[in-house]
């Protein structure tokens, strides 16, 4: 077995890029000076990546399902008769062999969220790969090279607002963190089954807000007023102003909402790891373990110097990996849905006591919470200092007015995908101006790829950019193919905002 270490992984990138390209692209392409997902530089990288020379098989099966939560049964889709799905864990270096079996009613995907993995197993249909269609497998294999905390969905439609979800967790085999237990929470906003479905929440969104005719009268008094399945009025001050859409009936915590929380247990002094996920379609959540807290040392799978805190927020697609040391009692992992007025709750039990109810809200979540911006990557992951090669401005754009969610002005097309792309070539240092016009916060996910915020700042591939800000972000063009950017909003991103960044030949 190769002698592998984090810095082997993370730095891959410099060896993979003086392969060159392999082959001549544009076969049939519209845009002939683009890689493909087929081409053969896409497998050359792939070979190059640091392989412990495991070949890991899962089994997974998309299907239609009725599963209880919280006591109520709800028609959905999920992998299995479980939500999340089951938990996939690898060590970096492992090849992932993935068979899915779409049993669902229509085309599906699997989207490997956070993994830098080849480009033609990355699961956007019209980009990387056909859609499943129903009745048929396919089957996923690549190398897990990086260690983190990561998960996967489908990338067709709205179904990432169902339950075919699961996290993906590839073991650091030389861990540098200390603890005695871990805790893996998957956080969701669920409406799926509860009066409509995504595809409905999608079609009344596309009239705009200003055209509310047949929702009904508002509802939730001072707070945040429904108009069916939108919302209007849902603000927070860490977001900006307008923290979301969409009403969602029920916030939950590994599959279970408030008034039937997950209890986790473990015994006091424990030192745990918590690794918290955001499989939301359109909700922050700010996180909080009463009585505690807690220091971050990885987001979006890569470690940054720790930091204390009280309380995380999370966008849609994020993740952050947090230690406690637990105290004696019974105490709430609390995810307030922000701006929303609701909450999701979990329990952590080391001794006697009663639990708290499902409306508990501790102290800690209006204590300190930092953004992402305020943290540093750890200098294990963070990128050399280098000049860019080439910039790129990716501006959001769009409103609620008329739901037109876009970038740079142009709603994503996809039966062109390649056009107005962002092109990169192979071993570039590239930077992206992330710049938001709008009056709503977006969490920005890019494919393939992490990138640095700012000169030191953590290396991710999902970001909050907030109404009127600017980022700069840096990343390092090593994974050759077409990936795309978009918000992890299910509904922005699906109406338009979305784009592509493609590596020329």
């Amino acid at each position: 077995m190769p002698n592998i270490s984090r810095r082997t992984f993370i730095g891959g990138g410099t060896a993979l890029s003086g392969l060159g390209l392999l082959s001549a692209c544009g076969r049939g392409d519209a845009s002939p000076t683009l890689v493909k997902p087929t081409d053969d530089i896409v497998g050359a990288v792939e070979k190059k990546r640091p392989s412990t020379g495991r070949e890991r098989k899962f089994s997974l099966s998309a299907v239609e399902s009725d599963l209880d939560i919280g006591g109520r049964s709800v028609r959905t889709w999920s992998l299995g008769d479980a939500l999340p799905g089951e938990e996939l864990r690898l060590t970096a270096g492992d090849t992932l062999n993935a068979t899915l079996d779409n049993r669902l009613p229509e085309a599906t995907s699997i989207h490997w969220h956070g993994l830098a993995v080849r480009n033609d197993m990355d699961g956007v249909p019209h980009v990387t790969q056909a859609a499943v269609p129903a009745g048929e497998q396919f089957t996923y294999r690549f190398t897990a090279d990086t260690p983190g905390t990561y998960w996967f969905h489908p990338h067709v439609g709205t179904q990432l607002d169902r339950g075919l979800y699961a996290p993906l967790i590839v073991d650091d085999p030389r861990e540098p963190l200390s603890y005695d237990e871990e805790w893996v929470v998957m956080l969701d906003d669920w409406l799926d089954g509860i009066d409509t479905t995504p595809d409905k929440v999608l079609a009344q969104a596309r009239k705009g807000m200003g055209h509310d005719e047949g929702h009904g009268g508002g509802e939730g008094g001072s707070g945040p007023m429904r108009m069916g399945p939108m919302l209007m009025g849902a603000s927070s001050d860490l977001l900006g102003g307008d923290a979301g859409d969409v009403f969602y009936p029920m916030h939950l915590v590994n599959g279970r909402p408030a008034n039937d929380p997950h209890t986790f247990s473990a015994k006091p002094g424990t030192r745990l790891r918590i690794r918290l996920i955001n499989a939301g379609g359109d909700t922050a959540y700010r996180v909080a373990l009463g009585g505690h807290r807690m220091t971050i040392t990885h987001t979006d799978g890569f470690p940054v110097e720790h930091r204390e805190v009280d309380a995380v927020l999370l966008g849609m697609g994020e993740r952050y990996d947090v230690l406690v040391t637990v105290k004696d009692g019974v105490f709430p992992l609390v995810a307030l849905a922000e701006g929303k007025s609701a909450t999701a709750l979990a329990l952590l039990r080391s001794g006697s006591g009663e639990a708290p109810g499902p409306d508990v809200r501790p102290d800690s979540l209006d204590g300190e919470i930092v953004n992402a911006t305020d943290l540093v990557a750890d200098a294990s992951v963070r990128l050399d200092d280098r000049d860019p090669d080439v910039r790129h401005t990716i501006k959001l754009t769009g409103g609620m007015a008329d739901y037109d969610w876009a970038i740079n002005g142009r709603a994503f097309d996809r039966d062109a995908p390649t056009k107005n792309a962002f092109e990169i070539r192979q071993g570039q240092r590239v930077r992206v101006a992330f710049t938001n016009s709008t009056d709503m916060w977006h969490p920005l996910h890019l494919h393939g790829h992490t990138f640095q915020v700012g000169p030191d700042g953590p290396r991710k591939d999902t970001l909050i950019v907030l109404p009127g800000q600017s980022l700069e972000c840096d990343f390092d063009s090593a994974n050759p193919g077409r990936w795309l950017v978009h918000c992890h909003n299910v509904y922005h991103g699906e109406v338009g905002m979305m784009g592509l960044f493609a590596y020329t030949a």
